[in-house]
């Protein structure tokens, strides 16, 4: 299994922005499927956006042209840039990644190996 660490987070008052990061162990340059989810408590972890091997991006409709997914694969370093950021998006952020094909699914089902957590609170 993969090794992720993330960095990044903390807390940011309502409309600000945040980055988060997540260096990977494996070689994501390609087929392999990256994604971002987010847990609060009492709900199930829900993914937040995905993006798949060939290039294409997922988003969930609540963080849609708000959040975007990057990554640097000469770092091994995947990124998600949070702007204009909501009370809501309050959670526990986790990177997570599946080699091979799986397209830009958001079921955490689909997805092997997972960072540790980052915490981000927006503050209303």
């Amino acid at each position: 299994a993969a090794q992720l660490e993330q960095s990044g987070g903390g807390s940011v008052q309502a409309g600000g922005s945040l980055r988060l990061s997540c260096v990977c162990s494996r070689n994501i340059h390609s087929d392999i499927a990256l994604a971002w989810f987010r847990e609060v408590p009492g709900k199930e972890r829900e993914g937040v956006v995905a993006l798949d091997s060939a290039g294409k991006t997922r988003y969930a409709e609540s963080v849609e042209g708000r959040f975007s997914i990057h990554k640097d694969s000469t770092k091994n370093t995947m990124y998600l840039q949070m702007n204009f950021l909501k009370h809501e998006d309050t959670g526990m952020y986790y990177c997570a990644q599946a080699p091979g094909w799986i397209g830009n699914s958001l079921r955490k089902a689909d997805y092997d190996d997972w960072g540790q957590g980052t915490p981000v609170t927006v503050i209303s």
